[in-house]
């Protein structure tokens, strides 16, 4: 008489692997294991191409800037000292553009991309205040205005600003 031998256990490390694939069958990933880990360490910090587009005009136009200066809140990617401006170049999905189509809530890991966005947002706003607090004129430029369809008009704009002329010309400053 044979006796039946016992159901096999399944190992720890299979059980959780099981759980894993009945999960991502809802929710299609669109990398590959390792992959979105290394695509976001190549994203810079600066120097992207749409900073060096607007830093680029503005260089073309006369203006002289230091950039990326650590000595102001937010280490401004644009800094106009003979202007007392500041401008920021951001991206549309790092720093929340309401209402922009380039940024959208990640599906995945939703806590962990709300909190680290969340964050970068009221920083950016902690930030613009104490540099307007201490009397610069703080600018920013998102990247969808950089679009090839409103590029020029948004780098003659942001000059205007710069500069202080209003669109008839004079000077908009009252001193």
């Amino acid at each position: 008489m044979q006796t039946a031998k016992p159901a096999k256990k399944r190992s720890k490390a299979s059980a959780r692997k099981a759980r894993k694939s009945s999960k991502s069958s809802k929710v299609p990933e669109k990398y590959e294991r390792g992959t979105r880990s290394y695509t976001m360490s190549h994203i810079r910090g600066k120097n992207t191409k749409i900073e060096v587009l607007v830093r680029s005009y503005l260089f073309r136009r006369g203006l002289r800037f230091r950039k990326n200066d650590k000595r102001y809140p937010g280490h401004p990617d644009i800094v106009l000292p003979k202007w007392h401006a500041i401008v920021f170049v951001n991206g549309c999905f790092w720093h929340m553009h309401e209402g922009c189509t380039k940024f959208s809530m990640p599906k995945s890991n939703v806590e962990f991309w709300t909190a680290k966005l969340v964050r970068n947002h009221d920083r950016d706003i902690r930030q613009h205040a104490e540099l307007e607090a201490a009397g610069w004129k703080v600018l920013v430029v998102w990247e969808c205005e950089l679009s090839k369809a409103r590029r020029e008009e948004t780098l003659e704009r942001l000059y205007q600003q710069i500069v202080g002329v209003d669109e008839f010309g004079g000077s908009s400053d009252n001193s």
